[in-house]
């Protein structure tokens, strides 16, 4: 539904990533329900945290709770900061062999000592629940069955969600990252749009984005992109998380679009916090399922 805007222009809809993902994590426990009784398998997840960044650990303990929720198994690995690479090695190495683990899941980033590529390059690409592995990133590129990014399949969910049919659209992907940006776009040419990857040395960045029927944000930079720049009608997927000090010196978080500007022309747009950030979480469990399904040979629901 839109809301009235102060000036009396009609904003577009607001994108409610936490009841879909709540839809989509309910979903997903029912699944489990019905593989634990038909085949006596109960999906196991496994996180592995490096360190004691409160806002990883937060982030952790909200995986473990979401994956108990939908009837999985929770494996929580914590690790101290100073933690040698080999041990670490060692642990992926062991979670790989574990057959009541279906989903492992290193938290990142890793301090600065460990190799990050020889970490995530090492867990199995059947267990590899964030899509990290290269033979998963090279399935996504060739079209082929694999383990999608987290982030980027939640966007893909939200705008099908959204348009039904993605096909034939414009799209327009603001920022070239191995974890967002690039698998977005591979899911949107998945669709049949036609799709323009932007960066820092897009040559004007407004006009393209004035082409773009859908607009995907994940460039880290706050209120980057300007309301002026969205194409009336168009859907808006912020994935940026940016805490900037607002009103009163008070942090605050805010998307990498200007939510206020983009709403009066976007048909519908996801806010920050509440949109794409809840679905991440539900998008793993999904993965976790996903896996399980392919490793114990067993049909999708």
């Amino acid at each position: 539904m839109s809301v009235i805007a102060p000036a009396g222009k009609t904003l577009g809809r607001i994108i409610d990533g936490k009841a879909v993902a709540a839809e989509l994590r309910a979903g997903i426990g029912d699944a489990v329900a019905i593989m634990q009784r038909e085949h006596g398998v109960t999906p196991g997840l496994a996180v592995v945290l490096v360190g004691e960044d409160p806002a990883s650990q937060v982030y952790v303990r909200n995986k473990g709770k979401q994956a108990r929720e939908a009837g999985m198994n929770s494996f929580v690995h914590p690790l101290p900061a100073d933690e040698p690479q080999a041990k670490l090695l060692s642990l992926v190495r062991d979670l790989n062999a574990d057959k009541a683990v279906n989903g492992i899941l290193v938290q990142l980033p890793l301090p600065k000592h460990i190799d990050e590529d020889a970490v995530l390059n090492l867990i199995e690409p059947d267990k590899d629940v964030d899509g990290f592995h290269p033979l998963n990133v090279g399935a996504l590129v060739t079209g082929k069955k694999c383990l999608i990014p987290c982030t980027p399949l939640a966007c893909v969910i939200l705008l099908k969600r959204e348009l039904a049919s993605l096909a034939g659209l414009r799209a327009i992907v603001i920022g070239r990252s191995n974890i967002v940006g690039k698998p977005v776009a591979q899911l949107l040419l998945r669709e049949d749009c036609t799709v323009t990857i932007a960066h820092s040395r897009t040559r004007d960045l407004a006009e393209e984005c004035r082409r773009a029927d859908i607009v995907v944000a994940a460039v880290g930079r706050p209120r980057m992109v300007k309301g002026e720049w969205i194409k009336p009608g168009a859907v808006v997927i912020d994935v940026g998380i940016n805490r900037i000090v607002g009103e009163h010196g008070k942090d605050v978080l805010v998307g990498d679009v200007d939510f206020e500007g983009a709403s009066r022309l976007a048909g519908a747009i996801t806010p920050v916090p509440g949109g794409v950030g809840p679905m991440t979480i539900a998008c793993l469990l999904k993965n976790t399922l996903t896996a399980t399904r392919l490793q114990r040979g067993l049909p999708d629901a």
